[in-house]
């Protein structure tokens, strides 16, 4: 049977403020992480999306990593706006290249393995 490889989406809280006070028209550490990814080599099959709020406020910058029904879906905080696009590029290559999400320990990125906020079990078993 031929299988249809999903696209993984790297979804990114635009409104994150990293512990930061959120000053009238500065530009947010979330918005500032969207745009730097945006502009990045981003591997094939995946896709960059903003979203508003993923409600991890107090734990710095927070992306998901979702693929489709049969995947697993990570929540990853604690995210600089700078120093972690490599690490998000390279973690969604990781996630992209699994079946169902879970990549093995020893093979992501270390700021994955000590920043996982949630991970949520596939819609399909």
């Amino acid at each position: 049977m031929f299988e249809v490889e999903q696209n993984t989406e790297l979804l990114v809280c635009v409104k994150c403020r990293r512990g930061t006070e959120a000053l009238e028209g500065e530009t947010r550490p979330g918005q500032l992480l969207f745009d730097r990814l945006s502009n990045v080599g981003i591997p094939d099959g995946v896709t960059v999306r903003a979203v508003e709020c993923l409600s991890n406020c107090s734990q710095g910058c927070s992306v998901a990593l979702r693929g489709g029904a049969a995947k697993w879906t990570y929540i990853y905080g604690n995210l600089h706006e700078v120093d972690h696009v490599l690490t998000l590029t390279e973690g969604a290559l990781a996630y992209h290249a699994t079946a169902d999400g879970l990549v093995p320990w020893r093979e992501r990125p270390e700021h994955f393995r000590k920043n996982c906020i949630a991970r949520i079990p596939p819609m399909e078993s």
